[in-house]
């Protein structure tokens, strides 16, 4: 027997603010709502646009630091698995959610309809993000200053 696979991977953007919470242990929790856009062709060649809403959840320090920089329309890439969950609502009736659970959330670009040249001024980060691993780059060195490497004669071999 084969194992299976969970992944989801989710572009789109904030549909409203992170809302950053903490578990009885401390645990920091963070809940982000977001929209995906698709574009398609129907049965009559008529292009039509259909959102969907997706509910991300990404727990400890990541969490922590994305809530920090995070805001509605704040466009996202995340890499995570899907989760279900059932639990009963307050009129007793038995309810299931299923929500993405990031283990990789990767800052896209800026909010929607704002220019990439305004955002990293606005965060105090790199465009290119570095929170969730995989996206972050070291900062461009200024030209003329030494980036720290040195020369050919400073390597041992």
């Amino acid at each position: 027997m084969s194992e299976g696979l969970n992944r989801v991977l989710l572009l789109g953007n904030l549909t409203s603010d992170p809302e950053l919470r903490f578990t009885q242990g401390g645990q920091a929790v963070l809940n982000i709502r977001m929209a995906t856009n698709e574009s398609y062709l129907d049965k009559d060649k008529v292009r039509r646009e259909r959102t969907d809403f997706h509910t991300v959840t990404v727990w400890g320090k990541r969490g922590e630091a994305l809530s920090k920089i995070l805001a509605k329309g704040s466009s996202l890439f995340v890499e995570g698995s899907l989760r279900t969950s059932s639990y009963d609502d307050r009129d007793g009736n038995k309810r299931t959610k299923t929500e993405v659970i990031a283990n990789n959330v990767i800052l896209a670009g800026g909010k929607r309809g704002q220019s990439n040249a305004e955002e990293p001024a606005e965060r105090g980060q790199s465009s290119g993000g570095g929170y969730g691993g995989g996206a972050a780059s070291a900062p461009a060195p200024e030209p003329g200053v030494d980036p720290g490497f040195g020369s050919d004669d400073d390597i041992p071999f």
